[in-house]
């Protein structure tokens, strides 16, 4: 189970202004904590934000290829009613065993726990633990729907017969788990690893990101782009304060 940090990007066309750092925020937030919850991200694991007018990211770090397994235990019934007077299985059991997807065979393995007067069975299973892959898509999926979005817009994919929903139309998705690109989609768009840069300034077409980490660099060398909401804000800033000052 190999650990590397996490970028995800979604490139849309121009957010709203006022919106864009509650929107840069919710999205880093639900997706970290949903790698959180399904085991892929420790609980120490740092998301930055990072939204432009056209884009929305998050950076994510220590994030697993695998999710641990899980121990989980299930309340059967009492041992009255699932074991017969000469301890075989009733056929109640039996069919709560089915459901869960295991036979006869592991009757051997239930627990007994007293519950005051009378005696409950339990099973412990072992559910195997999220894929990468899985995880960033249900991540993702939970991101999007919970943006606090303005209003929604409809429009429709290259496929002229699909219609989505979303505050702007989306043009692009990145997902790379170090390097490697994560198998993901939202909004009729498949995860990859090339991106845009401004409109104008930048010096090519696409930025073809190396790796998670490098993407903040490479928007602003080749794309010059400031990917972070607060940096760009005080470049303004900068910038604003230098053409006021006397001359």
């Amino acid at each position: 189970m190999s650990t590397h940090n996490l970028l995800v990007e979604l490139l849309v066309e121009e957010l709203p202004p006022k919106a864009l750092k509650k929107l840069g925020e919710s999205f880093a937030a639900t997706l970290a904590e949903s790698l959180k919850s399904q085991g892929l991200a420790g609980l120490k694991a740092v998301a930055t934000p990072l939204a432009s007018p056209r884009r929305l990211a998050v950076h994510i770090t220590d994030v697993a290829s695998q999710a641990a397994d899980q121990t989980v235990q299930h309340k059967l019934m009492p041992v009255s009613v699932g074991l017969d007077a000469t301890g075989q299985p009733t056929p109640a059991l039996l069919k709560k065993l089915l459901g869960l997807g295991v036979g006869a065979e592991a009757v051997a393995a239930l627990k007994r726990q007293g519950e005051g007067k009378s005696e409950t069975l339990f099973l412990d299973t072992i559910v195997p633990g999220a894929a990468l892959d899985e995880g960033v898509q249900k991540a993702l999926d939970l991101a999007l729907a919970g943006l606090p979005v303005p209003k929604q817009m409809t429009y429709q994919l290259d496929d002229g017969w699909t219609s989505v929903n979303f505050v702007r139309p989306a043009h692009g998705l990145v997902a790379l788990h170090g390097s490697a690109v994560v198998r993901c989609y939202a909004l009729g768009l498949h995860a990859g690893r090339s991106t845009q840069g401004h409109r104008f300034e930048s010096t090519k077409p696409h930025v073809s990101l190396h790796n998670a980490d490098s993407y903040e660099q490479q928007l602003f060398d080749e794309g010059a782009v400031i990917a972070s909401f607060a940096q760009r804000r005080a470049e303004i800033v900068r910038q604003l304060q230098a053409a006021a000052a006397p001359q």
